[in-house]
């Protein structure tokens, strides 16, 4: 790295001091970079350091680390003073990361590493990372999003279980045979509500750990596509409001068959649920795989909606559901090492399209 001792912005993140201490820019670093000399004195200030911290590199460089940079917890205390990382035990070699604050409420994550000539021996330089917190910020509200969605889906078919088996309980003689009935479907109708969310938020675990197993086996997708047709016109919907077409021959598709009724149940719901008019289903051949359609007559997804679709809790509607079939479905896709689109279709409607590769597993080529 090559870094001069003019006045340019760029070229003030560094101080000459510390040219030979690094193999690259430290500006083209994501996150914050600041180091401080055996005397501990600032010798980088860098691009995202400035950034998260809105200190400039003019008034860090050359200062001492506790003036350039100075923190405190979140109890009040200065950091540096409380760690002393210069006079504080030798055998130290770095700090984890920890939420600290700068003047004005600053919020940032920190992290050191304390280089030292040998171990136990005086330190030689002190690196500091700097993060913001505003990725952390928004994992954290999507997991709040994600609780407070969880207990307000479970809340109703719970209640409803709780509330007919306590009156079956209690007042069993009192009803008829097809009271009993009644109430025992709806308290079944709930449990396999219960038992679909459940389901959902295991999938979503493994997805977002990137732990989601794809059992591959032939597959035949038109088969599979007629299949959950049939399901869903023997639960009430009419059969002319389906139409599927088949473009043959289609290459053999190897996939997890259960995986893959996840993705066309999730698509033909959402199309039954959110659309309007015929339900089209396109299968066809594609030069990656093989590809299927799901398109509806509704009134279509909103242009600047497009970018949301396949993130949590996005609703087409408020027609019920989660929001989290279309997260789960890209999941699936991607998992086989597909690709899955959404699109405006030919009538107005939503156009969902996935294309799934075709290979065998590697056991079955080698």
């Amino acid at each position: 790295m090559t870094v001069g001792t003019n006045s340019s912005p760029r070229q003030a993140a560094v101080a000459p001091a510390a040219q030979d201490c690094f193999g690259l820019d430290p500006d083209e670093l994501p996150d914050g970079l600041v180091v401080a000399d055996d005397t501990g004195r600032v010798i980088c200030f860098n691009r995202a350091a400035a950034r998260i911290t809105a200190i400039s590199p003019h008034d860090a460089l050359g200062a001492r680390i506790e003036r350039a940079l100075p923190l405190e917890d979140l109890d009040g205390r200065r950091w540096w003073a409380l760690t002393d990382p210069y006079g504080g035990l030798a055998t130290r070699c770095r700090q984890p990361e920890r939420n600290l604050l700068l003047p004005g409420g600053r919020e940032v994550l920190v992290s050191a590493q304390y280089v030292r000539t040998r171990p136990s021996g005086p330190l030689r330089r002190l690196v500091v990372t700097l993060r913001g917190t505003e990725a952390r910020r928004r994992t954290e509200r999507s997991h709040a999003e994600l609780i407070a969605t969880v207990a307000h889906e479970l809340r109703s078919p719970l209640t409803s279980v709780k509330g007919f088996t306590a009156t079956l309980l209690a007042k069993w003689e009192r009803f008829t045979d097809d009271q009993k009935r009644l109430m025992l479907e709806t308290v079944d109708a709930d449990a396999n509500r219960v038992t679909r969310l459940i389901a959902e938020l295991l999938d979503i675990s493994r997805i977002d750990s990137g732990r989601l197993e794809v059992r591959r086996q032939p597959v035949d997708i038109a088969t599979a596509v007629g299949r959950h047709v049939q399901a869903l016109t023997a639960n009430g919907q009419a059969p002319d409001r389906f139409l599927v077409r088949v473009s043959r021959p289609l290459p053999d598709l190897w996939a997890d068959p259960d995986k893959v009724d996840q993705i066309l149940g999730n698509l033909l719901e959402n199309a039954v649920r959110h659309g309007d008019g015929t339900v089209t289903i396109d299968v066809s051949p594609h030069e990656k795989g093989t590809a299927v359609t799901v398109t509806d007559e509704g009134p279509g997804i909103p242009e600047e909606s497009m970018g949301r679709v396949f993130t949590r809790f996005w609703r087409g509607s408020k027609r019920g559901g989660t929001g989290l079939g279309l997260y789960i479905v890209k999941g699936i896709v991607e998992a086989h090492g597909g690709t899955i689109t959404v699109g405006r279709g030919p009538g107005g409607g939503a156009e969902f399209r996935f294309i799934l590769p075709v290979g065998a597993p590697a056991y079955l080529t080698q």
